[in-house]
């Protein structure tokens, strides 16, 4: 009962928090990543995941993670993605990584043309005094993919083994 409860918890609700504090601040702190990584380690046992299936699922986050860190230096991403999406890389596993990393495209291509599309209508007085949204609106900022990130993650994982663990 109590790791059924974690592993419909843990996942989405780290992916929420994420998703909210990139729309609210423009950062994921990394409090969020570490608690992904933690929750996956401690779970995972649980889950069936022998210590090769953890194994992948470890290689499969350091390999996003190294990534993400290249995408970083070039300025392409935040520091924030780039850990988030190792993070939760670890929990999808190297078996739907090309479906997350899709998703995550697909989602923050729309993500961006809503931003770009949004920014060119003028917002009325009482929303700039806002400063989370003055600053989404803001062209010189970039855009929260934090959301694209959390949206595809939660689209793959009820089809995850995780989901299969907990039915039985």
């Amino acid at each position: 009962m109590v790791f059924e409860l974690a592993v419909l918890l843990v996942f989405p609700a780290a992916m929420a928090v994420a998703a909210s504090m990139d729309l609210f601040t423009m950062t994921i702190p990394n409090r969020i990543s570490l608690a992904l990584i933690a929750g996956f380690f401690c779970l995972a046992p649980f889950a069936g995941l022998g210590w090769s299936d953890i194994a992948g699922h470890a290689l499969t986050g350091l390999v996003m993670l190294a990534i993400g860190i290249a995408f970083f230096a070039k300025g392409w991403i935040g520091g924030g993605d780039a850990k988030f999406f190792a993070a939760t890389a670890l929990w999808l596993g190297y078996e739907h990584l090309f479906e997350y990393a899709l998703l995550a495209s697909i989602f923050g291509g729309l993500l961006t043309v809503v931003f770009l599309l949004v920014r060119y209508v003028q917002l009325p007085l009482f929303l700039t005094r806002q400063d989370w949204i003055a600053r989404l609106h803001d062209a010189n900022h970039g855009v929260p993919y934090g959301i694209a990130l959390a949206a595809a993650g939660l689209t793959i994982y009820p089809n995850t083994g995780w989901f299969s663990a907990i039915a039985g």
